[in-house]
Protein backbone atom coordinates (compact mmCIF):
# COMPACT_ATOMS: atom_id res chain seq x y z
CA UNK A 1 0.00 0.00 0.00
CA UNK A 2 1.34 3.93 -1.03
CA UNK A 3 2.42 5.98 1.95
CA UNK A 4 -0.34 8.23 1.13
CA UNK A 5 -3.19 5.65 0.73
CA UNK A 6 -2.43 4.10 4.52
CA UNK A 7 -2.25 7.62 6.08
CA UNK A 8 -5.62 7.91 4.64
CA UNK A 9 -7.08 4.53 5.89
CA UNK A 10 -4.96 5.09 9.06
CA UNK A 11 -6.71 8.67 10.04
CA UNK A 12 -10.30 7.26 8.68
CA UNK A 13 -10.06 4.03 11.21
CA UNK A 14 -8.41 6.38 13.86
CA UNK A 15 -11.94 8.53 13.83
CA UNK A 16 -14.32 5.78 13.59
CA UNK A 17 -12.42 4.53 16.23
CA UNK A 18 -12.32 6.98 18.45
CA UNK A 19 -16.28 7.39 18.33
CA UNK A 20 -16.58 3.92 18.82
CA UNK A 21 -14.72 4.30 22.12
CA UNK A 22 -17.10 7.83 23.32
CA UNK A 23 -20.08 5.73 22.82
CA UNK A 24 -18.95 2.85 24.72
CA UNK A 25 -17.57 4.83 27.46
CA UNK A 26 -20.84 6.80 27.75
CA UNK A 27 -23.29 4.23 27.33
CA UNK A 28 -21.54 2.21 30.53
CA UNK A 29 -21.87 4.48 33.22
CA UNK A 30 -24.77 6.00 32.31
CA UNK A 31 -26.39 3.15 32.48
CA UNK A 32 -24.73 2.02 35.69
CA UNK A 33 -26.31 5.93 36.71
CA UNK A 34 -29.88 5.07 35.78
CA UNK A 35 -29.98 2.13 37.25
CA UNK A 36 -28.60 2.91 40.62
CA UNK A 37 -31.64 5.62 40.84
CA UNK A 38 -33.94 3.18 39.90
CA UNK A 39 -32.77 1.31 42.98
CA UNK A 40 -31.50 -1.66 41.36
CA UNK A 41 -28.81 -3.51 43.09
CA UNK A 42 -25.20 -3.41 42.01
CA UNK A 43 -24.68 -7.31 41.67
CA UNK A 44 -27.75 -6.96 38.84
CA UNK A 45 -26.52 -3.85 37.68
CA UNK A 46 -22.67 -6.00 37.16
CA UNK A 47 -24.47 -8.33 35.36
CA UNK A 48 -26.86 -6.38 33.31
CA UNK A 49 -23.23 -4.61 31.75
CA UNK A 50 -21.96 -8.06 30.74
CA UNK A 51 -24.54 -8.61 27.97
CA UNK A 52 -22.31 -6.01 25.55
CA UNK A 53 -19.33 -8.29 26.35
CA UNK A 54 -21.21 -11.97 25.88
CA UNK A 55 -21.76 -9.83 22.04
CA UNK A 56 -18.73 -9.24 21.69
CA UNK A 57 -17.45 -12.92 22.76
CA UNK A 58 -20.39 -14.90 21.02
CA UNK A 59 -19.68 -13.25 17.64
CA UNK A 60 -16.22 -13.63 17.79
CA UNK A 61 -16.69 -17.61 16.17
CA UNK A 62 -18.11 -16.51 12.76
CA UNK A 63 -16.80 -13.20 12.51
CA UNK A 64 -13.79 -14.49 10.43
CA UNK A 65 -15.85 -16.27 8.22
CA UNK A 66 -17.74 -12.55 7.29
CA UNK A 67 -14.35 -10.74 7.07
CA UNK A 68 -12.46 -13.44 4.66
CA UNK A 69 -15.74 -13.68 2.43
CA UNK A 70 -16.95 -9.77 2.78
CA UNK A 71 -14.14 -7.86 3.42
CA UNK A 72 -12.66 -4.95 6.24
CA UNK A 73 -15.04 -1.97 4.96
CA UNK A 74 -18.34 -3.91 5.03
CA UNK A 75 -18.10 -5.02 8.26
CA UNK A 76 -16.90 -1.90 9.53
CA UNK A 77 -20.43 -0.80 8.05
CA UNK A 78 -22.36 -3.59 9.05
CA UNK A 79 -20.88 -3.07 12.83
CA UNK A 80 -21.46 0.64 12.62
CA UNK A 81 -25.09 0.14 11.60
CA UNK A 82 -26.08 -2.07 14.81
CA UNK A 83 -24.51 -0.08 17.20
CA UNK A 84 -26.36 2.87 15.78
CA UNK A 85 -29.68 1.65 15.30
CA UNK A 86 -29.62 -0.36 19.25
CA UNK A 87 -28.11 4.00 20.48
CA UNK A 88 -31.68 5.36 19.13
CA UNK A 89 -34.10 2.27 20.52
CA UNK A 90 -32.77 2.65 24.02
CA UNK A 91 -35.17 5.85 24.91
CA UNK A 92 -37.91 4.80 23.32
CA UNK A 93 -37.99 0.90 25.09
CA UNK A 94 -37.20 1.24 28.46
CA UNK A 95 -36.88 -2.75 29.98
CA UNK A 96 -34.11 -4.23 31.49
CA UNK A 97 -34.71 -7.24 29.87
CA UNK A 98 -35.14 -5.19 26.26
CA UNK A 99 -32.00 -3.44 26.85
CA UNK A 100 -29.69 -6.26 27.66
CA UNK A 101 -30.25 -7.48 24.50
CA UNK A 102 -29.86 -3.98 23.12
CA UNK A 103 -26.26 -3.83 25.15
CA UNK A 104 -25.67 -7.59 23.43
CA UNK A 105 -26.24 -6.29 19.94
CA UNK A 106 -23.82 -3.47 20.54
CA UNK A 107 -21.06 -5.87 21.69
CA UNK A 108 -21.33 -7.75 18.13
CA UNK A 109 -21.46 -4.50 16.35
CA UNK A 110 -18.50 -2.93 17.94
CA UNK A 111 -16.60 -6.45 17.88
CA UNK A 112 -17.14 -6.16 13.77
CA UNK A 113 -16.12 -2.91 13.72
CA UNK A 114 -13.36 -3.44 16.51
CA UNK A 115 -12.02 -6.61 14.50
CA UNK A 116 -12.30 -5.40 11.33
CA UNK A 117 -10.03 -1.77 11.91
CA UNK A 118 -7.94 -3.57 13.70
CA UNK A 119 -7.04 -6.63 11.87
CA UNK A 120 -6.77 -3.76 8.61
CA UNK A 121 -4.45 -2.09 10.77
CA UNK A 122 -1.88 -5.07 11.95
CA UNK A 123 -2.51 -6.82 8.34
CA UNK A 124 -0.81 -3.54 6.40
CA UNK A 125 1.62 -2.02 9.03
CA UNK A 126 5.62 -2.58 8.77
CA UNK A 127 6.51 -4.49 11.79
CA UNK A 128 9.08 -2.08 12.72
CA UNK A 129 6.21 0.01 12.98
CA UNK A 130 3.64 -2.05 14.72
CA UNK A 131 3.93 -0.44 18.12
CA UNK A 132 3.76 3.04 17.32
CA UNK A 133 0.67 2.11 15.06
CA UNK A 134 -0.93 0.43 17.21
CA UNK A 135 -0.53 2.81 20.32
CA UNK A 136 -1.81 6.03 18.10
CA UNK A 137 -4.71 3.49 17.40
CA UNK A 138 -5.16 3.01 20.88
CA UNK A 139 -5.17 6.90 21.75
CA UNK A 140 -7.83 7.22 19.58
CA UNK A 141 -10.18 4.74 21.33
CA UNK A 142 -8.69 6.09 24.74
CA UNK A 143 -9.52 9.72 23.86
CA UNK A 144 -13.26 8.82 22.72
CA UNK A 145 -13.21 6.78 25.48
CA UNK A 146 -12.07 9.35 28.30
CA UNK A 147 -14.72 11.96 26.59
CA UNK A 148 -17.78 9.82 27.03
CA UNK A 149 -18.69 9.47 30.26
CA UNK A 150 -18.86 13.62 30.45
CA UNK A 151 -22.09 13.36 28.33
CA UNK A 152 -23.54 10.52 30.83
CA UNK A 153 -24.31 14.19 32.47
CA UNK A 154 -26.14 14.70 30.21
CA UNK A 155 -28.79 12.43 32.03
CA UNK A 156 -29.28 15.27 34.39
CA UNK A 157 -31.57 17.11 31.30
CA UNK A 158 -32.38 14.50 29.53
CA UNK A 159 -31.96 10.88 29.51
CA UNK A 160 -32.37 9.90 25.99
CA UNK A 161 -30.23 12.94 24.73
CA UNK A 162 -26.97 11.31 25.67
CA UNK A 163 -28.41 7.83 23.05
CA UNK A 164 -28.94 10.08 20.58
CA UNK A 165 -25.91 12.51 20.35
CA UNK A 166 -23.78 9.20 20.53
CA UNK A 167 -25.90 7.36 17.81
CA UNK A 168 -25.50 10.92 15.12
CA UNK A 169 -21.85 10.89 15.59
CA UNK A 170 -21.33 7.12 14.73
CA UNK A 171 -23.63 7.65 11.53
CA UNK A 172 -21.94 10.62 10.17
CA UNK A 173 -17.86 8.58 11.25
CA UNK A 174 -18.99 5.38 10.06
CA UNK A 175 -19.85 6.97 6.65
CA UNK A 176 -16.48 7.91 6.30
CA UNK A 177 -15.36 4.21 5.19
CA UNK A 178 -17.14 4.41 2.22
CA UNK A 179 -14.27 6.90 0.52
CA UNK A 180 -11.76 3.67 1.15
CA UNK A 181 -11.46 0.60 -1.06
CA UNK A 182 -12.28 -2.66 0.48
CA UNK A 183 -9.44 -5.22 1.42
CA UNK A 184 -9.43 -8.65 2.74
CA UNK A 185 -7.59 -10.47 5.28
CA UNK A 186 -4.66 -12.82 4.01
CA UNK A 187 -5.87 -16.17 2.82
CA UNK A 188 -5.47 -19.05 5.16
CA UNK A 189 -4.93 -22.53 3.66
CA UNK A 190 -7.71 -23.52 5.41
CA UNK A 191 -11.29 -23.21 4.54
CA UNK A 192 -13.38 -20.78 6.12
CA UNK A 193 -15.54 -23.06 8.74
CA UNK A 194 -16.62 -22.89 12.11
CA UNK A 195 -14.02 -26.26 12.90
CA UNK A 196 -11.23 -24.72 11.25
CA UNK A 197 -11.67 -21.67 13.24
CA UNK A 198 -11.17 -23.37 16.56
CA UNK A 199 -8.36 -24.82 14.91
CA UNK A 200 -7.11 -21.39 14.14
CA UNK A 201 -7.42 -20.68 17.63
CA UNK A 202 -5.68 -23.22 18.36
CA UNK A 203 -2.82 -22.82 16.58
CA UNK A 204 -2.44 -19.16 18.08
CA UNK A 205 -2.43 -20.05 21.81
CA UNK A 206 0.07 -22.00 21.59
CA UNK A 207 2.26 -19.24 20.25
CA UNK A 208 0.91 -16.13 21.78
CA UNK A 209 -1.33 -17.35 25.13
CA UNK A 210 0.62 -14.76 27.46
CA UNK A 211 -0.38 -11.71 24.73
CA UNK A 212 -4.13 -12.06 25.64
CA UNK A 213 -3.74 -11.52 29.56
CA UNK A 214 -3.37 -7.99 28.22
CA UNK A 215 -6.70 -7.54 26.52
CA UNK A 216 -8.26 -9.41 28.84
CA UNK A 217 -6.96 -6.77 32.03
CA UNK A 218 -8.27 -4.07 29.83
CA UNK A 219 -11.82 -5.56 29.46
CA UNK A 220 -11.45 -5.61 33.30
CA UNK A 221 -10.67 -2.39 33.64
CA UNK A 222 -12.91 -0.86 31.48
CA UNK A 223 -15.91 -2.57 32.50
CA UNK A 224 -15.27 -2.86 36.15
CA UNK A 225 -14.62 0.85 36.45
CA UNK A 226 -16.98 2.29 34.47
CA UNK A 227 -20.16 -0.36 35.19
CA UNK A 228 -19.21 -0.55 39.04
CA UNK A 229 -17.36 1.99 39.96
CA UNK A 230 -20.10 4.56 39.57
CA UNK A 231 -21.93 2.02 42.28
CA UNK A 232 -18.84 1.86 44.68
CA UNK A 233 -18.51 6.02 44.26
CA UNK A 234 -22.55 7.07 45.10
CA UNK A 235 -22.26 4.41 48.28
CA UNK A 236 -19.05 6.42 49.73
CA UNK A 237 -20.52 9.78 49.00
CA UNK A 238 -19.65 11.03 45.20
CA UNK A 239 -22.18 12.50 43.39
CA UNK A 240 -22.48 12.01 39.42
CA UNK A 241 -20.65 15.22 38.63
CA UNK A 242 -17.51 13.54 40.87
CA UNK A 243 -18.11 10.32 39.03
CA UNK A 244 -18.00 11.92 35.75
CA UNK A 245 -14.52 13.61 36.29
CA UNK A 246 -12.89 11.05 37.91
CA UNK A 247 -13.40 8.21 35.27
CA UNK A 248 -11.73 10.11 32.10
CA UNK A 249 -8.97 10.38 34.49
CA UNK A 250 -8.46 7.01 33.41
CA UNK A 251 -8.32 7.36 29.74
CA UNK A 252 -6.58 10.86 30.14
CA UNK A 253 -3.38 9.07 31.67
CA UNK A 254 -3.92 6.14 28.95
CA UNK A 255 -3.81 9.25 26.42
CA UNK A 256 -0.53 10.92 27.99
CA UNK A 257 1.89 7.17 27.67
CA UNK A 258 0.02 5.33 25.11
CA UNK A 259 2.57 6.62 22.02
CA UNK A 260 5.91 6.55 25.01
CA UNK A 261 4.78 3.57 25.70
CA UNK A 262 4.03 1.56 22.26
CA UNK A 263 7.42 3.37 20.92
CA UNK A 264 9.23 2.07 24.09
CA UNK A 265 8.04 -1.65 23.32
CA UNK A 266 8.96 -1.33 19.66
CA UNK A 267 12.88 -0.45 20.95
CA UNK A 268 13.18 -2.50 24.17
CA UNK A 269 10.55 -5.56 23.64
CA UNK A 270 7.02 -5.85 24.80
CA UNK A 271 7.83 -8.18 27.22
CA UNK A 272 10.21 -5.79 29.19
CA UNK A 273 8.14 -3.32 28.70
CA UNK A 274 4.76 -5.07 29.78
CA UNK A 275 6.68 -6.53 32.96
CA UNK A 276 7.34 -3.40 34.33
CA UNK A 277 3.52 -1.70 33.88
CA UNK A 278 2.11 -4.90 35.42
CA UNK A 279 3.89 -4.28 38.44
CA UNK A 280 3.19 -0.66 38.72
CA UNK A 281 -0.02 -1.11 37.56
CA UNK A 282 -0.76 -3.48 40.48
CA UNK A 283 1.51 -1.51 43.23
CA UNK A 284 -1.19 1.72 42.40
CA UNK A 285 -4.64 -0.22 42.43
CA UNK A 286 -3.93 -1.51 45.31
CA UNK A 287 -3.50 2.06 47.13
CA UNK A 288 -7.44 2.56 45.99
CA UNK A 289 -9.31 1.11 48.82
CA UNK A 290 -7.27 2.70 51.80
CA UNK A 291 -7.22 6.25 50.52
CA UNK A 292 -9.83 8.30 51.41
CA UNK A 293 -13.08 8.74 48.68
CA UNK A 294 -12.49 12.34 47.53
CA UNK A 295 -13.10 13.37 44.30
CA UNK A 296 -9.40 14.98 44.08
CA UNK A 297 -7.77 11.92 45.17
CA UNK A 298 -9.47 9.56 43.19
CA UNK A 299 -8.76 11.58 39.87
CA UNK A 300 -5.44 10.91 40.99
CA UNK A 301 -5.83 7.17 41.65
CA UNK A 302 -7.25 6.79 38.08
CA UNK A 303 -5.13 9.24 36.10
CA UNK A 304 -2.01 6.93 37.66
CA UNK A 305 -3.41 4.17 36.81
CA UNK A 306 -4.14 4.94 33.33
CA UNK A 307 -0.69 5.88 32.86
CA UNK A 308 0.53 2.46 33.59
CA UNK A 309 -2.22 0.23 33.07
CA UNK A 310 -4.54 1.95 29.92
CA UNK A 311 -2.29 1.44 27.38
CA UNK A 312 -2.77 -2.93 27.84
CA UNK A 313 -5.57 -3.43 24.86
CA UNK A 314 -2.73 -2.12 22.21
CA UNK A 315 0.33 -3.67 24.08
CA UNK A 316 -1.30 -6.70 23.99
CA UNK A 317 -2.34 -6.34 19.79
CA UNK A 318 1.22 -6.10 19.41
CA UNK A 319 2.36 -8.68 21.67
CA UNK A 320 -0.04 -11.04 19.72
CA UNK A 321 0.98 -9.69 15.96
CA UNK A 322 4.97 -10.09 16.94
CA UNK A 323 3.97 -13.55 17.72
CA UNK A 324 1.19 -14.82 15.38
CA UNK A 325 1.72 -16.23 12.33
CA UNK A 326 0.33 -13.56 9.58
CA UNK A 327 -1.83 -16.04 7.87
CA UNK A 328 -3.58 -16.23 11.95
CA UNK A 329 -3.55 -12.73 12.49
CA UNK A 330 -7.52 -12.54 11.65
CA UNK A 331 -7.65 -15.38 14.40
CA UNK A 332 -5.39 -13.94 16.85
CA UNK A 333 -6.82 -10.67 16.76
CA UNK A 334 -10.46 -12.52 17.49
CA UNK A 335 -8.87 -13.96 20.11
CA UNK A 336 -7.87 -10.50 21.11
CA UNK A 337 -11.71 -9.56 21.20
CA UNK A 338 -12.85 -12.69 23.10
CA UNK A 339 -10.55 -12.11 25.74
CA UNK A 340 -10.87 -8.74 26.35
CA UNK A 341 -14.96 -9.99 26.58
CA UNK A 342 -14.08 -12.45 29.02
CA UNK A 343 -12.47 -10.00 31.05
CA UNK A 344 -15.35 -7.43 30.73
CA UNK A 345 -18.12 -10.08 31.51
CA UNK A 346 -15.46 -10.75 34.80
CA UNK A 347 -15.27 -7.25 35.76
CA UNK A 348 -18.44 -6.14 36.48
CA UNK A 349 -19.76 -9.61 37.73
CA UNK A 350 -17.58 -10.16 40.45
CA UNK A 351 -17.09 -6.29 40.86
CA UNK A 352 -20.23 -5.78 41.88
CA UNK A 353 -21.01 -8.82 44.32
CA UNK A 354 -17.40 -7.54 46.07
CA UNK A 355 -19.53 -4.03 46.38
CA UNK A 356 -22.34 -5.90 47.50
CA UNK A 357 -20.61 -8.15 50.36
CA UNK A 358 -18.55 -5.24 51.51
CA UNK A 359 -21.35 -2.92 51.65
CA UNK A 360 -19.20 -0.52 49.08
CA UNK A 361 -15.80 -0.93 50.88
CA UNK A 362 -13.27 -3.04 48.69
CA UNK A 363 -13.46 -2.17 44.93
CA UNK A 364 -9.79 -2.16 43.89
CA UNK A 365 -7.66 -4.28 45.24
CA UNK A 366 -9.64 -6.88 43.39
CA UNK A 367 -8.79 -5.03 40.39
CA UNK A 368 -4.98 -5.09 41.75
CA UNK A 369 -5.03 -8.81 42.57
CA UNK A 370 -5.57 -9.48 38.89
CA UNK A 371 -2.85 -7.73 37.36
CA UNK A 372 -0.40 -9.07 39.87
CA UNK A 373 -1.51 -12.58 38.70
CA UNK A 374 -0.76 -11.44 35.07
CA UNK A 375 2.63 -9.81 36.14
CA UNK A 376 3.77 -13.80 37.27
CA UNK A 377 2.15 -15.01 34.09
CA UNK A 378 4.37 -12.90 32.30
CA UNK A 379 7.64 -14.29 34.25
CA UNK A 380 7.35 -17.74 32.87
CA UNK A 381 6.95 -16.53 29.15
CA UNK A 382 10.74 -17.51 28.51
CA UNK A 383 10.99 -17.23 24.93
CA UNK A 384 11.30 -13.27 24.18
CA UNK A 385 8.81 -11.36 21.69
CA UNK A 386 9.08 -13.52 18.17
CA UNK A 387 8.58 -12.39 14.88
CA UNK A 388 7.11 -14.92 13.03
CA UNK A 389 5.64 -14.85 9.63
Amino acid sequence: MKNSSFKKLFIILSIIVAVSGFSQGMLLPLISVIFERNGISSSLNGLHATSLYIGVFLSSFFIEGLVRKSGFKYMILIGGALVAVSLLLFPTLKSLSIWFILRLIIGIGDNMLHFSTQTWLTHITPKEKLGKTISVYGFSFSAGFMVGPLLAKLVDVSESLPFIISACLSVFTISLILFIHNDFPSSNVRPVNMINTLKNFGDVLKTSWIAFMFPFLYGLFEAGLHSNFPVYALRNNLDVTSITLILPAFSLGALISQVPLGMLSDIHGRKKVLSILTLLGSITFMFGDFLPTSTFIMMALFLIAGLFTGSFYGLGVSFMTDLTPKNNLPAGNLMIAMSFSIGSIVGPMIGGMIIQISNGTIFFTLIASFVFIVFLLLQTQKRPTQITE
